[in-house]
């Protein structure tokens, strides 16, 4: 009696993990198509960039319309103010007259600055290969190109992103923790 007790228990538990799954991935496919649909979005972001023998830390702002997006550094204070623009339908940076040239993190040109636009990219257009829960949030994997991944963290209820990891080449190569995620007309 007690293994069949135990066996049920064990089914229902799998069934209910299931539920969960196909929840998460309810809540991201119809988060993915509101971003898609916006006419303006804003957040700022703390960017950890890891490179094979030093750590960069970057405070960058994000802000996008129908003209397209653009990258601000707020920190570190040498560089604040410089902004890289991203055209609609582009996934390069412009620079007006500054050359910054914060190195590439693998050979895809992954950088500190390409980071935010990379990390929307997958959020948009990205292939989900898997969610689940960890801590009381939604954690979504995609692959957005080959050879890059993307795992999102997100807020239960409103579904809103907390902090992406950027993997290539195997690791990890960019953490970003995402503040004052601002969707619509007032972004």
């Amino acid at each position: 009696m007690k293994r069949c007790i135990s066996v049920l228990l064990l089914c229902a538990a799998l069934l209910l993990s299931g539920c969960g799954k196909r929840r998460g991935e309810s809540d991201f496919r119809d988060f993915s198509e509101r971003i898609n649909s916006l006419d303006a979005l804003s957040f700022t972001a703390q960017v950890r960039a890891e490179y094979e023998h030093k750590t960069a830390r970057f405070t960058l702002s994000y802000g996008e319309d129908g003209g397209g997006g653009r990258v601000t550094v707020i920190a570190p204070e040498l560089i604040r103010g410089v902004t890289a623009r991203v055209s609609p339908g582009s996934s390069t940076l412009e620079y007006d007259t500054v050359v910054l040239d914060t190195g590439s993190l693998d050979s895809f040109g992954l950088s500190p600055l390409s980071s935010l636009p990379a990390m929307l990219r997958a959020l948009r257009m990205g292939h989900l290969d898997s969610v689940w829960e960890e801590d009381g949030k939604t954690v979504v994997l995609l692959e957005p190109d080959d050879g890059l991944r993307c795992c999102v963290w997100f807020s239960k209820g409103e579904f809103t992103p907390l902090r992406a990891e950027l993997i290539t080449d195997g690791r990890v190569k960019v953490y970003i923790e995402i503040e004052d995620w601002t969707e619509g007309v007032s972004a």
